[in-house]
């Protein structure tokens, strides 16, 4: 069991940690190498160039010797030339030649000098008159040496011979040898700083890491108000912003869950409330009827009518309900087809007349064009007008008048109707789409309080909107817009 208040080492922490370690030492390593193989390949190609530069003064020399016949004085060149350079000089005759160099200037056999395939090429480009210089590693001198090839030239410019100069690079293995070592004690002291550099990054990307991690446990345990505060400009400050978006979304989730659950709790409240008043009526009167107090004809007769009247009015409750619910219910779609709006508000202002007129209330529509398309259910769109026109009619006082207007605009169909009636107050405006929401006016006695949400989800199954402007005194505005469709669109 771990000791209380040891910290953990995080995985990622460990990880990342190694990973820095390796990539440094491997940087470090790379990087010596690399210096090391530029510096060698460098310094041999200045060798070759200063060696084949020393070779050629040397075979232009014994040219000289030689087209003097003064072969003594050559060969006390080479002794003197030997003993100021530090290569060492062989000198070969062209046996192809029509005049060969002089024996007694040959300082090593042919069959020795082919039997070394460093020597050989060289050998050979320089008796056909071409120059070049070799680097490799002598068995001889056991270290890094090179070699060039020169041709000497006799009389009349021919090849006689060849000149074959070697130098042995001890000096610049001793210095690679030491690059070796120092690339190591480098690669010590960057092991050293490695381990601090990849605490401190390491520890830069986990620390964070880890409060998101206790985010997400919080989280999980169902915490929606924890967060990380991690505010950096880098894919980790991303992370940690989307995670605590996640649990605002989180927690507005739970806070509407519980919302939701409160109204759950309030709309079977409401419905009991609904039912607990007709059924209390109608058990009251069936009792009195059953009981033989009420037996006067006229008085059951007005019993049965009150019975009947909560009857209905209980039905129209229930059937609210049923179709609130469905309309509420995601997977719910409705049986959309073309729809002209002019015919519905036709429809609807004919079955208001009759009740319109008996209130003295007048309805004028308002169109622009007698085709309003878009796509719809028609008895369920007849219905949302329906419930808005009524209670136009219901809170508008006699000579007063219900405006219907339609018109297009940018693709989309407003309608609107407009009464001016008594008016909604401020207070009451954000409350009229409630559920069992119900005026204390005398207008809404009779109401189940489920209209108004029924005519909005209705709305907004058809993709629409509605919005309401309202002035106590003044009247009342509702608006509808849709999506308005043509004949291309068919």
């Amino acid at each position: 069991m771990a000791l209380k208040g040891k910290k953990k080492i995080s995985g990622i922490f460990l990880r990342l940690f190694g990973y820095y370690l390796v990539l440094l030492l491997l940087f470090t390593l790379i990087l010596g190498v690399t210096f090391m193989n530029m510096y060698s390949n460098s310094n041999i190609e200045y060798r070759s160039e200063e060696l084949e530069r020393v070779g050629k003064i040397a075979a232009d020399s014994i040219r000289e010797f030689i087209l003097d016949n003064d072969y003594e004085g050559a060969l006390s060149y080479l002794e003197v030339f030997n003993e100021i350079q530090s290569g060492e000089i062989w000198i070969l005759s062209n046996p192809d030649a029509n005049r060969p160099l002089n024996k007694r200037l040959e300082t090593v056999k042919t069959e020795t000098v082919n039997s070394q395939s460093e020597f050989a090429e060289l050998l050979e480009l320089a008796l056909s008159g071409k120059k070049k210089t070799n680097s490799f590693f002598s068995n001889i001198h056991y270290a890094t040496a090179i070699s060039a090839g020169i041709p000497i030239y006799g009389r009349g410019n021919e090849v006689c011979g060849a000149l074959i100069i070697t130098e042995a690079l001890t000096d610049l293995d001793e210095i690679k040898s030491t690059g070796v070592n120092m690339i190591f004690l480098s690669a010590t002291g960057a092991m050293i700083v490695a381990v601090a550099v990849s605490v401190l990054f390491a520890s830069q990307i986990t620390r964070p890491l880890m409060k998101v991690r206790g985010v997400t446990k919080a989280l999980q345990n169902g915490d929606y108000t924890a967060k990380t505060g991690l505010v950096t400009n880098d894919e980790l400050g991303e992370m940690a912003k989307s995670i605590d978006m996640l649990a605002d979304r989180l927690y507005q989730n739970q806070k509407e869950a519980d919302n939701i659950e409160q109204m759950r709790q309030d709309f079977f409240a409401n419905v009991s409330h609904e039912l607990r008043t007709p059924i209390a009526v109608v058990r009251a009167y069936t009792e009195s009827m059953v009981d033989g107090v009420v037996t006067d004809p006229e008085k059951v007769e007005q019993y049965n009518k009150r019975i009947l009247a909560e009857c209905k009015s209980m039905e129209r409750l229930v059937g609210d309900l049923l179709t609130l619910s469905k309309m509420q219910n995601p997977d719910f779609k409705i049986d959309a087809e073309p729809v002209n709006l002019v015919h519905i508000f036709e429809e609807i202002v004919r079955s208001a007349l009759a009740i319109s007129a008996e209130r003295g209330i007048q309805i004028a529509m308002h169109r622009e064009s007698n085709v309003y398309m878009i796509m719809g259910d028609y008895d369920r769109l007849r219905q949302m007008f329906i419930v808005i026109l009524d209670n136009a009619i219901k809170f508008s006082n006699p000579g007063k008048t219900i405006h219907l207007n339609l018109r297009s605009e940018k693709r989309k169909v407003i309608c609107s109707i407009k009464d001016e009636g008594i008016g909604i107050s401020e207070e009451e405006l954000p409350n009229i789409f409630e559920k069992f929401y119900k005026s204390k006016l005398r207008q809404n006695a009779k109401g189940t309080g489920l209209g108004l949400p029924i005519a909005k989800q209705i709305a907004l199954k058809h993709g629409g909107t509605i919005d309401v402007k309202s002035k106590v005194g003044k009247g009342t505005e509702f608006i509808f817009t849709f999506d308005e469709i043509f004949e291309e669109d068919l």
